[in-house]
């Protein structure tokens, strides 16, 4: 017999299209941007509609590049080990990556913005490690001149969203305007049945924004939502949805033509906590090899970061009109670089217990 569903109403994350911040006057624009702000405030995730952005066999391509990475021998993916550069630049073995104290089971490559003056027993400032597949470094490159594009685009509506004047947009725009960016390329082997652990841990992302291609494996990621009172329970069809702590884990499967966005801590802190970090993590249980490819579009690498007027205005004005009656407590200023040094100290399996996601 099927159990009572208390609410029947499924979360599900809403899409926006980034082709109104694409085409200057577009009359979509208003409404998209306010639709970036719901969603920061509600979510901290979205689904970002960007096939008028780019041609659908390009991730396709890069998806197929990294597959074949990942299928080579041990010994020659080792070859770019991160051992090999600054501890961060490069492939990480299946379980190298930590969090939560916790081995992932997954392997992967991390690209950086390239430095000036390359210095390898610094962390965070070697050189990046390509492997020597025909094709791989230029295809990804291209990538990544595109998600930077994007960034800034997006950064542009959600600062739009956000009410900021053009004094105040320039002021915010020069603080990304020489993103670090980071690039993950990430391989996801089944889950054991035996693992103590998860495909990669809870963690909210450090920087401003992810944008997140995936193939097309469903019910690997989930996304934390914070929805006090409302119960899913199975009824035979609908994957359980479970209730932790007042929220619940929703699925955010890839659609095509899109990628997964999410906001980084910098964004919580720019907005003094009107848009949270949300917490997500994958669980990859199916048959199959998945691989994802996060590009995360991140602020200059000395930004100051501390909270935007704009943002201020909007918690006062709630408070003025009763909707927010607690004290609101104001973020300390961060120096983006600063910040991504300490989460990447003591990264990876290297230093027991400890990962980039910890959360102190």
């Amino acid at each position: 017999m099927e159990g009572p569903i208390v609410n029947t109403k499924l979360a599900a994350l809403p899409i926006i299209s980034v082709e109104p911040f694409l085409q200057p006057g577009h009359h979509g624009r208003l409404s998209a941007a306010a639709a970036l702000h719901a969603a920061c405030t509600e979510y901290g995730f979205f689904y970002l509609d960007i096939s008028s952005h780019i041609d659908p066999s390009e991730p396709e391509e890069l998806t197929r590049l990294a597959r074949e990475f990942f299928a080579l021998p041990e010994e020659e993916k080792d070859k770019i080990s991160i051992a090999n550069e600054d501890g961060v630049r490069g492939y990480q073995r299946l379980k190298e990556n930590v969090t939560n104290g916790k081995a992932d089971n997954h392997e992967a490559i991390d690209f950086f913005k390239p430095v000036e003056k390359p210095d390898k027993t610094k962390t965070l400032w070697g050189e990046n490690q390509w492997p020597s597949i025909p094709g791989f470094r230029e295809k990804y490159e291209v990538w990544i001149e595109k998600m930077k594009n994007l960034g800034m685009v997006v950064m542009e509506a959600m600062a739009t969203g956000l009410g900021v004047t053009p004094e105040e947009w320039a002021e915010l725009q020069s603080k990304v305007d020489d993103s670090f960016w980071v690039m993950r390329i990430i391989g996801y082997p089944p889950l054991p049945n035996d693992h103590d652990g998860f495909s990669c841990g809870a963690h909210k992302d450090y920087g401003c924004l992810t944008f997140l291609y995936a193939d097309p494996t469903p019910g690997a990621l989930q996304v934390y939502l914070n929805d006090p009172g409302l119960v899913v329970k199975e009824d035979g069809r609908t994957p359980v949805q479970r209730v932790e702590d007042g929220g619940r884990w929703i699925n955010a499967d890839p659609i095509p033509g899109c990628v997964v966005c999410n906001i980084g801590e910098m964004w919580e802190v720019w907005t003094n906590g009107l848009y949270k970090s949300t917490l997500h993590r994958v669980v990859h249980r199916g048959s199959n090899y998945r691989v994802s490819i996060p590009f995360f579009f991140e602020a200059n690498f000395d930004a100051l970061v501390e909270p935007l007027p704009a943002a201020r205005r909007i918690q006062d004005d709630d408070r003025a009109v009763g909707k927010a009656t607690e004290p609101i407590k104001v973020y300390e200023p961060v120096v983006y670089g600063d910040f991504l040094l300490k989460k990447l100290s003591g990264n990876y399996a290297t230093s027991p217990g400890k990962g980039r996601y910890d959360t102190n």
